[in-house]
Parts: structure tokens; C-alpha cells; sequence
């Protein structure tokens, strides 16, 4: 079983900071990278699941600057727990997914907080 535990600690991370980021902050841009963020990686994670794009697909809804943090967090989760479950015939690696979803948080973190 693949171990998802550094994409849970950058997703947490970045969530933990934006549940604390100030509200000026946040309507500066930072909710906006985060919830970019968390739709990304729940788009990833229904891909992994089998949902896919199309009529099954579910689009994470924008419910404002102090829910981004909890947004990115179950996001996040949702697609430790789907690269987790992956099979390993999978067409791309669950490992390569992992490093590409890691990479993709840190550099919205560093976007968003700067």
C-alpha cells in the first residue's frame, strides 16, 4: 500500500495556515489558490476513483474565504485515500501521482502565502 503520509502533511499544513490566514489575506488571493487547489485535487481524486470527468464529476462549490482551509483539507485527504486504494496496473504510477499532488500544494502554498 502506497504511503500518502507527505501528501497529507503539505495538504494539512497549507489548510492549518489558511484556517489562520487573516481575512484580508484570504480576500487577497490566498481562498482563491486554495480553492483552485482543493478542486484540482478533488478532480484528481474522482479520476482515480473512476469518476472522471463528464456527468459524474462533482466540482467543488466556493463556499467562501473561511471554508477554503476545510475545503483543501478533505480535498486533499479524499485523494491520499484514493491513491491508497489505487490498483497497481494503474496506467500512471499512484507513486508519480503522489510526488505530482505534492508538488502541486507546495507551489500554491508558496502563491497564496508569499
Amino acid at each position: 500500500m502506497l504511503d500518502t503520509s507527505p501528501l497529507v502533511a503539505v495538504v494539512e499544513r497549507f489548510a492549518d495556515r489558511l484556517r489562520a490566514a487573516p481575512q484580508s489575506r484570504l480576500q487577497r488571493g490566498a481562498a482563491a489558490e486554495g480553492l483552485a487547489l482543493a478542486r484540482e485535487l478533488a478532480a484528481r481524486a474522482q479520476a482515480w476513483e473512476g469518476l472522471g470527468e463528464g456527468a459524474g464529476a462533482r466540482v467543488m462549490p466556493d463556499a467562501g474565504v473561511f471554508a477554503v482551509g476545510d475545503q483543501l483539507a478533505v480535498a486533499g485527504l479524499d485523494l491520499a485515500e484514493a491513491l491508497r486504494a489505487a490498483a497497481p496496473d494503474a496506467a500512471t504510477a499512484p507513486s508519480e501521482a503522489l510526488d505530482e499532488a505534492v508538488r502541486l500544494v507546495e507551489q500554491a502554498e508558496a502563491r497564496a502565502l508569499r
